[in-house]
């Protein structure tokens, strides 16, 4: 199965500045991205940097990653994929996986089982992931979104409330979690490209902008998302200078196997 991976990268970062280009063993982080998800898909996929800055772009031709410039002003980063497809022709039938520029670590076999979820899943307008809580801490987190799924794994609702509730067991506190155990969302996203064209002319939600949640605008117009589980964490992804240096210390360790 054929599909296109889109990796956004956007230079500006108020928590960590140039952070794409921001070096880990010698490379630039979104070549350590792009690199790694080559690393794991099938020869049928391309792997496709959508750039904010020619600078970017120049870090990815030094190093063999295709990449493509689109616009510095996108409000959002569906905004920059819908251009890239754009840039590369694709066709509406067409399935894209976003995958974030800040994740050198990505689970390769995450990205193709969001692709394959949309091959499988018809109904389905867009896929993401999730995996079990296991820490109370991170359940009542509102950094961590939740979600909950119906029957046949498709999302009902992403929160950053602590969902699903458990009513008798809550009553005195969450102190433990219920069971099944909740679902956390991982922000890995598969489109058809359709879609994905259209969905930045949609009205934003209310429970979008309340939750700050983007994928929320999808559900409240009536499109379906459909979510593989998986039994694990994602990597550590990069959103601060710590994580950085964590992220520095996985890979001159030598621990980053596919």
């Amino acid at each position: 199965m054929g599909y296109t991976v889109l990796i956004p990268a956007r230079l500006a970062s108020t928590r960590l500045p140039n952070k794409p280009l921001a070096d880990i063993a010698g490379v630039p982080m979104v070549v350590r991205v792009a690199q790694r998800v080559l690393s794991g898909v099938t020869p049928a996929t391309n792997v496709v940097v959508a750039a904010d800055h020619p600078s970017i772009l120049q870090a990815c031709k030094a190093h063999g990653i295709a990449a493509v410039l689109t616009r510095e002003d996108h409000a959002s980063g569906s905004d920059r994929l819908a251009e890239a497809c754009e840039v590369l022709g694709l066709g509406d039938t067409d399935i894209v996986v976003n995958v974030q520029g800040d994740e050198p670590l990505i689970d390769t076999a995450l990205v193709h089982a969001t692709a394959q979820l949309l091959t499988a899943r018809p109904e389905a307008a867009m896929s993401t992931a999730a995996h079990p809580i296991s820490s109370v801490e991170d359940f009542k987190n509102p950094n961590v979104v939740k979600v909950v799924l119906d029957a046949v794994g498709l999302a009902l609702y992403f929160s950053r409330a602590p969902i699903a509730w458990w009513r008798d067991g809550f009553a005195q506190g969450i102190t433990q979690l219920p069971q099944p155990a909740p679902l956390r969302h991982i922000g890995i996203y598969g489109y058809r490209v359709g879609f994905l064209r259209m969905f930045p002319t949609l009205a934003q939600a209310p429970i979008e902008q309340t939750e700050a949640l983007e994928q929320l605008r999808a559900m409240w117009h009536g499109y379906r998302i459909a979510v593989h589980t998986t039994a694990t964490a994602p990597g550590t992804g990069v959103d601060t200078p710590e994580d950085l240096e964590r992220v520095r210390r996985i890979f001159a360790s030598g621990q980053t196997a596919v």
